[in-house]
């Protein structure tokens, strides 16, 4: 289920939230903050449901007639709102402090992600993940998270395990769909030639 040439990491977190399961290797823009906040199930799974219909409709547009006049009216459109977006990124960014880009391996059970210093956390302690799901849309999600472990790496950074909390059936069918999309998104991309 996971690409062949993913990281190859030996620890008991590793097993129990990657093993037999859909997961994906990406970098995103994503922190960890230990401790317990109220989150927002329903806005971050509005935000990836409004994520999936965008990338989705894109996807439909390219299997359509290419040469219409309607066609290319709506790329244009498409090209204009996805310039505004990155406008606006950028001008929230320079308000807000940006997410750092980080490598991520994500699965429907937990994340592994990969930081400069060690956090503190204790394991089994409560914490929140923000993630930014897409790169042209300057916006993120909270999700609740248990660390499952922390530790150093091969190349002096330090991994740390979390284990996604539930937080409902909508939310996690929303983002089950989104980690597809990604995986999709990570095939298609080793397969093109380089």
């Amino acid at each position: 289920m996971n690409e062949p040439g993913a990281s190859v990491v030996h620890h008991p977190a590793e097993t129990e939230l990657f093993d037999d399961t859909l997961s994906c290797d990406v970098a995103l823009p994503a922190a960890f903050e230990p401790g317990s906040a109220v989150i927002r199930a329903g806005a971050a799974e509005m935000l990836l449901r409004s994520v999936a219909l965008v990338e989705d409709s894109r996807g439909t547009d390219d299997a359509d007639e290419r040469g219409g006049e309607g066609s290319q009216q709506l790329q244009r459109l498409e090209a204009r709102m996805d310039l505004a977006l990155v406008l606006l990124g950028r001008l929230l960014r320079q308000s807000t402090q940006a997410l750092p880009l980080r490598p991520v391996r994500w699965s429907r059970r937990g994340l592994r992600l990969e930081l400069g210093q060690r956090t503190g956390a204790v394991q089994g302690s409560a914490g929140i993940v923000r993630l930014q799901p897409a790169d042209w849309l300057p916006d993120h999600i909270e999700l609740p998270v248990q660390v499952l472990g922390e530790a150093t790496s091969g190349n002096g950074s330090l991994y740390l395990w979390l284990r996604l909390q539930s937080t409902g059936d909508a939310l996690e069918t929303a983002l089950e769909r989104h980690l597809f999309r990604l995986h999709r998104r990570q095939i298609a991309d080793s397969r093109r030639p380089r």
